[in-house]
């Protein structure tokens, strides 16, 4: 089917297509007919009015998909009663939400103690920081916590500067690392970035890994690198950024990226010994991925590299609590006589206790295991839904984060924006919630919790989706 032409937003008076960045225009001519076939008030209409008329707007969220009235497992219900099967979930639902375990857990906690003033210590904070130091790599293990993944990024960030003596970081474009200026700044979401100033000096920035769609001229048509001809380019060209500024404090990075890509077999480690060489700390984001969704607990030990820090977030307090940490080499404690966190909650009680919870029933349910099963099983169905389907180009994951990607023409890989923001909506009716990336991949990162019959359920809603637009 032909890509459709930008439509226009009438609130907005500008041109509007499908965001070819983090996530989903919220302003899309298909987001319009959506919400015209839900019918107003009935689907929420009045609540969506007030939250469009009271919080300022921006793009990916406000205005608003729907208004919801429950959260369970791996469902969401809106107020008129929909159902939803959340593949998306922000990356904070890895046990599903609402598990009781955690909520009672909570409520024990705002009983026995509610909060502690950051001058002083209690034993949730205490006990999470062991559990966190026990279940990193190597020597990670020092920590810190904050109440968001962006300030846990602003942390490790001061933290590299310190102790290193250099305050220039390399990352890629298109990543995203947080919504405050330290995050915008090492981020290279266009999105987020544009129309707001200077950001930090210093933040140097290189494409991506990304084999399907290498940035340096190698094509690889089904996303598998041929080392032998491409040398790892994108490796290469972080060692000679390493090698000209020479006074890099830190690389930043997502592991796996949230497009989702896989860097080539060996990158990791040609980064890491890059860092040793050059001095450079190697920092890596594990906010949307850790915590088991990849099918490790940690997305470093897929590639056998430790980094000198590594930042977590989002599903860390179970999709009830904000909660974020950083989690640091020894080595790197070096900061006493300076400030490098001290938040209000940094050792809050509830969320540190929240938190606490949230790994012991990863560990106690198997939830790493699940995902890495689960995922691969994601990983071979779509693989048959490529075989059958032309307008799939190509598809990825690591565990359960998943991606297909969809292009109007296999040979030139050109992006299905339109396309791809269409079989989104086609898919909310039929009940499953995901998001795209970069316009054209529908990014898909479900709870650990995911059954094979919930993952069948799923990817039959999409395929049938993907047969609609292609017919």
């Amino acid at each position: 089917m032909l890509e459709t032409p930008p439509g226009a937003d009438d609130n907005n008076a500008a041109p509007t297509k499908p965001h070819q960045g983090e996530g989903d225009s919220n302003l899309s001519p298909n987001r319009k007919s959506w919400e015209a076939r839900r019918g107003g008030d009935n689907a929420g209409g009045a609540l969506l009015d007030r939250d469009a008329q009271y919080f300022l707007h921006q793009s990916l969220s406000t205005p608003c998909l729907a208004a919801v009235k429950k959260v369970e497992g791996i469902w969401i219900e809106d107020i008129a009663g929909n159902r939803f099967m959340d593949f998306h979930g922000n990356n904070v639902h890895h046990i599903g939400y609402a598990h009781p375990r955690l909520i009672d857990a909570i409520k024990r906690q705002l009983d026995d103690l509610p909060f502690a003033p950051r001058r002083f210590t209690n034993a949730p904070a205490v006990d999470l920081a062991e559990k966190l130091a026990s279940l990193a790599p190597g020597n990670l293990n020092k920590v810190l916590y904050a109440t968001g993944g962006s300030d846990a990024v602003d942390m490790a960030l001061k933290l590299a500067r310190n102790y290193t003596g250099r305050h220039k970081t390399i990352s890629f474009w298109g990543a995203f690392h947080g919504a405050g200026f330290g995050g915008l700044s090492v981020g290279g979401e266009s999105l987020f970035r544009n129309e707001i100033g200077p950001l930090l000096a210093g933040a140097e920035h290189v494409a991506p890994f990304a084999c399907y769609r290498c940035a340096y001229g190698h094509d690889a048509p089904d996303g598998i690198p041929d080392l032998d001809a491409c040398k790892m380019a994108c490796a290469g060209m972080l060692r000679y950024v390493l090698d000209k500024e020479k006074d890099v404090a830190a690389v930043i990075a997502e592991p796996v990226r949230s497009v989702p890509y896989i860097p080539p077999p060996g990158f990791w480690q040609a980064v890491r010994e890059a860092c040793d060489e050059y001095g450079a700390l190697l920092i890596f984001d594990e906010i949307p991925s850790g915590l088991g969704k990849t099918g490790k607990m940690f997305v470093s030990e897929h590639f056998g590299v430790e980094p000198d820090i590594t930042v977590l977030g989002k599903a860390l307090g179970g999709g009830v609590l904000p909660i974020a940490a950083m989690i640091a080499n020894e080595k790197l404690d070096n900061m006493g006589d300076l400030a490098l966190g001290h938040y209000t909650h940094e050792k809050n009680p509830v969320t540190a206790r929240a938190a606490l919870t949230t790994l012991q029933i990863i560990e106690d349910e198997n939830l790493v295991e699940n995902a890495a099963k689960v995922g691969a099983q994601a990983l071979s169905r779509m693989h048959d839904m490529k075989d059958r389907h032309p307008l799939i180009g190509h598809v990825t994951g690591l565990g359960l984060l998943l991606g297909i990607e969809l292009v109007l023409d296999r040979a030139d890989k050109t992006p299905a924006l339109d396309a791809a923001d269409r079989i989104m909506y086609r898919c909310l009716d039929q009940g499953l919630s995901f998001k795209t990336t970069m316009g054209n991949v529908l990014t898909l990162t479900p709870p650990l919790t995911l059954s094979i019959e919930e993952l069948d359920r799923g990817l039959d809603i999409i395929e049938d989706a993907i047969t609609a637009e292609e017919n």
